[in-house]
């Protein structure tokens, strides 16, 4: 038995460009609205859908192409005032602040793009303002995937990490895991530790061991 390599715990970045998105019917809308920038109806636009589903490959898009920052927490006061912003889950931000930043981003002409699971428009806000400002921002929901778009991302997500996988490999796996990109992510991840501690390829009995539970994770 061929000893075991220790995976080091090292970051996993992945390919965010518009070429290593996957199109398929759940996105395309949102796809089209990404292109369709500046020429948007609204200051703002929501991507709303379940944790994985692309949101935010399509925010690094648009930020790439827009220059956007993307904030986590609402700016300082006396900041000087961002023409294009990305906002990702800002349901925990201050509503007034939230409010400020996008009456601040309206009257500039600039563009925000909001990410969450939820569209604003039914996000229980206070302030009947800022209400009216969520519900104003056109939202496009992306679906959760189907089959094919799941084998799809698995194969661009083993991609990404170097590795080539069998399609029989990507479609056992997709028959046995939730239908969701966040399981896929996970069991991606879980098969390239397993297979740089083994020191093998991802094959399908090291699928069937990882699905079965019994690999190291």
């Amino acid at each position: 038995m061929p000893p075991q390599q220790l995976p080091l715990d090292l970051a996993y970045r992945p390919a965010l460009g518009t070429a290593d998105f996957v199109v398929a019917p759940g996105n395309r809308d949102a796809v089209a609205w990404i292109d369709r920038w500046p020429d948007w109806p609204a200051h703002g636009l929501a991507l709303h859908g379940p944790k994985g589903c692309g949101k935010t490959h399509l925010a690094h898009v648009w930020q790439a192409r827009s220059g956007a920052v993307a904030l986590t927490a609402p700016p300082a006061e006396g900041t000087q005032p961002q023409l294009r912003v990305v906002l990702d889950e800002p349901r925990g931000w201050p509503e007034a602040a939230l409010l400020h930043l996008y009456n601040e981003l309206r009257e500039a002409g600039g563009h925000l793009l909001i990410v969450s699971e939820t569209p604003p428009a039914r996000w229980e806000t206070a302030l009947p303002d800022l209400a009216s400002r969520l519900a104003s921002i056109p939202a496009v929901a992306l679906a959760a995937p189907d089959d094919e778009l799941l084998i799809s991302v698995m194969a661009k997500q083993f991609a990404d990490r170097g590795l080539e996988v069998n399609d029989d490999v990507l479609r056992y796996v997709a028959s046995r895991i939730e239908r969701s990109f966040a399981a896929a992510a996970e069991m991606v991840e879980r098969l390239d530790r397993a297979a740089l501690a083994e020191q093998r390829r991802v094959t399908l009995a090291l699928a069937r061991t990882c699905i079965g539970g019994g690999a190291t994770p």
